[in-house]
C-alpha cells in the first residue's frame, strides 16, 4: 500500500489499515517499555496514547509525515516520550521506591540477631567505597538530610537519593556475602 494511502487511511479512519499499523508498530514500543521498568499492560496504555496522538496530529495536519518510516518513527518517539514522562512522574517514583524498598525488607537478611546485624553492617561498610560510606554514615548516623548530603557532594538531591539507594544495595549484597 502506498504511503499516500496510509495517510488517507488515518484521515478517513480506515480501521483495517489502522489495525495493521497498530499491530506492526506495537512490538517496538512494548520492547522499549518492558526494557525500561514497565510491563506489557503499561506498554499497551502508552502505545494507545501515542497512537491516538499520532492519529489526531495527522488528521489535523499538524504532523505531515514524508514517508511511512517517518510516521512510524514519530509514533515510536511519541510513545517513548510518554513512557519517559511516566517514569519521571512523582507518582511513579514514589511507587517504585516504596515497592522496591518493601521487597528488599522482606528478604531473609532480617532474620538474624541485632548484634550479628550490627557486626555485618560494620564489616559491610568497610568494604564499600569512601563515597558510599560517607553517604550512609551521614544519612543514618549523623541524621543529615539528603539536601545536605547532595550539597556537600555538589549533586542534586535526586542524585544523592539514587546514590544512597545504590550504596544500600551494595551494603546488603556485602552483608549477605559476609553472612554466608
Amino acid at each position: 500500500m502506498s504511503f499516500r494511502k496510509i495517510i488517507e487511511s488515518f484521515q478517513t479512519n480506515n480501521s483495517k489499515l489502522l489495525i495493521s499499523i497498530y499491530k506492526s508498530q506495537f512490538p517496538k514500543v512494548k520492547r522499549f517499555v518492558v526494557n525500561n521498568n514497565g510491563n506489557e499492560e503499561q506498554a499497551k496504555d502508552v502505545f494507545q496514547e501515542a497512537f491516538i496522538i499520532t492519529w489526531e496530529n495527522i488528521r489535523k495536519k499538524s504532523f505531515v509525515p514524508g514517508s511511512s518510516s517517518e510516521m512510524n518513527s514519530y509514533l515510536y518517539r511519541v510513545a517513548k516520550n510518554k513512557w519517559i514522562d511516566h517514569l519521571r512522574s512523582s507518582g511513579y517514583k514514589k511507587t517504585t521506591v516504596l515497592k522496591s524498598y518493601h521487597d528488599k525488607m522482606d528478604e531473609p537478611i532480617h532474620t538474624i540477631h541485632k548484634e550479628e546485624m550490627y557486626s555485618l553492617i560494620d564489616k559491610g561498610l568497610k568494604t564499600l567505597g569512601e563515597k558510599c560510606r560517607d553517604i550512609l554514615k551521614r544519612f543514618y548516623f549523623q541524621k543529615e538530610s539528603m539536601a545536605q548530603i547532595a550539597e556537600s557532594h555538589g549533586w542534586t538531591e535526586q542524585t544523592a537519593k539514587n546514590n544512597k539507594y545504590r550504596c544500600i544495595k551494595q551494603l546488603r549484597i556485602e552483608m549477605r556475602r559476609l553472612k554466608n
